[in-house]
């Protein structure tokens, strides 16, 4: 009767074991289905207007309607986009906390001396969402009418030509770094507070050159006010499929796009990412999404995982630390 009770205690407690061990086991499934349960942030870490900002409301909107829940878009400029990067990197790693990553997200780890949070280590990647062609141009003034006649007249005139970017540190900034380093030319940067302002001046003629939004260029291109040497993708821009590539121009390794790509906090569930992986590239698939894109001359991206945005991330972030270290290049 004993060896009874002890045989039935046992078998309550196998079952109890057996219950645990399932529960575990579906708990992480359950809750990549319940999620998301309230409200999702979606921090842009620069402010309202511009391509980042145009696709996170984008996205945040469609997601909205797919999951029955709000995604609140949170501008938080600020640091050179560091205020927002430190924000999300001390938010809870429950997938309720979202960050639209750019370029200052690779960027700005080589060009601080120090920073509150690692790109590498505080965050968790989700997915590449989209990305953005710059072109190269001039003010009509410039007597260069190609990139190798550019090229020439800067070897020409060493250190007297200007060009301009939105700040010291700015990706514009450090592509024409890149495209000095590549080119074997000097120039002389003016730093800006501001891609408007770097705009205005270069319509003015106050500079000769600068790396500019293509999107942003297309009207003063179009109008003859400024013209363009080169664009920095693989391929040609509809928009404007008569201005070449530059390796077609005579720079074949330059290659620079803007992009934008999800992060969470590290330690999210590897669940909660998944969802959102697969979620956001549906969301970027949508007709409308894929309209509003396209008025903004940006690609959306290959569907892509959580590791080859990592990667992405990780080769991004050795390419501009090496442009940092070679330039010099110092934040205000």
């Amino acid at each position: 009767m004993d060896h009874f009770r002890f045989a039935k205690k046992a078998t309550a407690l196998d079952s109890l074991l057996v219950a645990v061990l399932v529960w575990n086991a579906a708990a992480p499934t359950a809750q990549a289905q319940t999620y998301p349960a309230k409200a999702v942030r979606f921090i842009v870490p620069i402010g309202p207007g511009g391509a980042t900002d145009i696709l996170t409301r984008t996205l945040a909107q469609r997601l909205s309607v797919s999951w029955g829940q709000q995604v609140l878009v949170d501008n938080r400029p600020g640091g050179g986009s560091n205020v927002g990067f430190e924000l999300v990197a001390k938010a809870p790693a429950d997938g309720y906390t979202l960050l639209m990553a750019q370029p200052p997200f690779a960027i700005n780890v080589s060009l601080y001396k120090k920073l509150a949070y690692d790109p590498l280590r505080d965050f968790s990647p989700v997915l590449l969402t989209a990305r953005s062609a710059a072109a190269l141009v001039v003010h009509p003034s410039v007597p260069a009418r190609t990139l190798m006649e550019f090229i020439a007249l800067a070897k020409a005139r060493p250190g007297q030509l200007t060009y301009a970017s939105s700040g010291n540190g700015t990706s514009p900034h450090l592509s024409g770094e890149l495209f000095k380093s590549m080119a074997g030319i000097q120039m002389l940067h003016i730093p800006y507070k501001g891609a408007g302002p770097a705009l205005n001046d270069l319509l003015g003629g106050h500079v000769a050159v600068a790396f500019v939004s293509f999107t942003s260029a297309l009207a003063h291109l179009k109008a003859n006010r400024l013209r363009a040497l080169g664009i920095t993708s693989e391929r040609r821009s509809p928009l404007m499929p008569e201005v070449p590539t530059f390796a077609e121009a005579g720079l074949p390794r330059f290659i620079v796009y803007g992009w934008y790509g999800v992060v969470v906090p590290a330690g999210t569930p590897r669940e909660v990412i998944e969802r959102l992986n697969t979620d956001i590239s549906a969301a970027l698939s949508h007709p409308d999404v894929l309209k509003t894109l396209t008025t903004f001359g940006l690609d959306p991206a290959e569907t892509n995982s959580p590791e080859a945005f990592g990667e992405f991330l990780r080769s991004e972030i050795t390419r501009w630390a090496e442009v940092v270290k070679t330039s010099g290049a110092k934040v205000d």
